[in-house]
């Protein structure tokens, strides 16, 4: 189990949650000494290099020395005996959202509640014998480096541009020049963490025989993927009927000509289109809750007894949100409230998505009417689970 302590505070190294988000968020740094204290990996080396041979899993292994050339990279799942083969050092297991599959993973998730739940993407966890690193590299997203086990150094290089060479004719995106910055160097010990905001040069090396390192990483959409999903949303809500008009259009100089007057009229459609607060919300809160893996929710297989359902509540059960499940909400006002849940919206009472939304669902929130139609509907389509199932899963 990952250890507690009595504020996010602690985790930040004594600093205030808003002093951290005014002064690092996005913006630099910070290497926080003993922010777990005491910490115990959840997973083991085994148990980790067993989840990377299971299908299903996102997984990859990287050789800085491979047998078909440097910086070799290998896609999971993987056969056990790959591992007994591989070299004493400089190679790397990365296992992508280890949180969807081990809730001890996932209560980690539970100290980072000073910022957006449906800005958290996943935990990566690393595994690396000595000299094991994926190279000098940026990440387009925040991240939470925790020493689980070993030690590991990290040098920084500063921030980069989105242009920065790279190593060509390898599967991954090493820079070709890293500089260490003076004093941005050091060895992290388990429970020690260190802050990366997006597009700052790093660079990880193991420097023990076990080596794990959790990486906390944060959902930043493109403007190309933003621009794509929400252009997507829209043309599934508008109607045939708004088109492209120039009634009343001047006498063209000449029939071939893309006039400003055209583009003009084009462009106000466009924004006409886009300036809706309302329907950028609904998309907003849609995609930040889709799920990871588009498979990783398993619908029931019969629809839930929703008089059962709370029978097992109201016995003391407790409903939580299925590993790798996302839930939001937002004010719609007089009372009301859009839920988001795993990319779908439902609009019920404000108390009732708040409740919904907690990480705990007991008999309390029987209190809410309607609330055990909708937690049947969530029991159905997977975003919710039994605690004791979840436990044992």
């Amino acid at each position: 189990m990952s250890p507690s302590f009595d504020t996010s505070r602690s985790l930040l190294g004594g600093l205030d949650p808003a002093e951290f988000l005014r002064d690092y968020w996005q913006r630099k740094p910070l290497l926080i000494r003993g922010a777990f204290p005491d910490f115990e990996s959840p997973l083991d080396p085994d148990e980790l290099a067993g989840l990377a041979c299971e299908e299903g899993v996102e997984a990859r292994l990287v050789e800085e020395n491979g047998p078909d050339g440097p910086w070799q990279v290998s896609h999971g799942p993987f056969d056990e005996a790959i591992f007994a083969e591989l070299p004493e050092r400089d190679w790397t297991l990365l296992v992508q959202a280890v949180d969807h599959y081990v809730p001890e993973v996932a209560e980690l998730l539970e100290h980072f509640d000073f910022l957006p739940r449906w800005r958290l993407d996943d935990i990566m966890i690393s595994y690396a014998p000595p000299g094991g690193s994926v190279g000098p590299h940026i990440d387009h997203y925040d991240v939470f480096l925790i020493q689980g086990l070993g030690q590991r150094r990290w040098q920084l290089g500063g921030k980069v541009a989105d242009d920065a060479a790279i190593i060509p004719g390898i599967d991954l995106r090493i820079l070709e020049r890293f500089e260490v910055e003076p004093g941005d160097d050091w060895i992290l010990e388990p429970g020690d963490m260190l802050y990366l905001p997006p597009g700052w040069a790093h660079h990880g090396i193991s420097q023990s025989d076990d080596c794990m390192t959790y990486s906390v990483g944060f959902r930043a959409p493109s403007a190309d993927e933003a621009i794509t999903s929400f252009a997507d949303y829209l043309g599934e809500q508008l109607p045939a009927s708004i088109r492209y008009s120039d009634a009343g259009m001047a006498l063209p100089a000449t029939p071939a000509e893309v006039d400003d007057a055209s583009l003009a009229r084009m462009r106000q459609l466009i924004l006409d289109t886009l300036d809706n607060p309302n329907q950028l919300a609904q998309w907003f809160g849609r995609a930040m809750t889709q799920p990871k893996y588009v498979d990783q929710l398993i619908p029931a297989e019969h629809p839930t007894d929703v008089e059962a359902l709370v029978a097992e509540l109201q016995a003391g059960e407790v409903l939580v949100h299925s590993l790798g499940s996302r839930f939001a909400w937002r004010d719609l006002g007089n009372g009301n409230a859009t839920l988001f849940v795993d990319g779908d919206a439902i609009e019920c009472a404000l108390s009732l998505a708040q409740a919904v939304a907690a990480a705990q669902l007991d008999a309390d929130i029987l209190e809410h009417e309607e609330a055990a139609m909708l937690l049947g509907a969530l029991l159905d389509g997977g975003s919710l689970a039994w605690l004791d199932d979840e436990e044992d899963a």
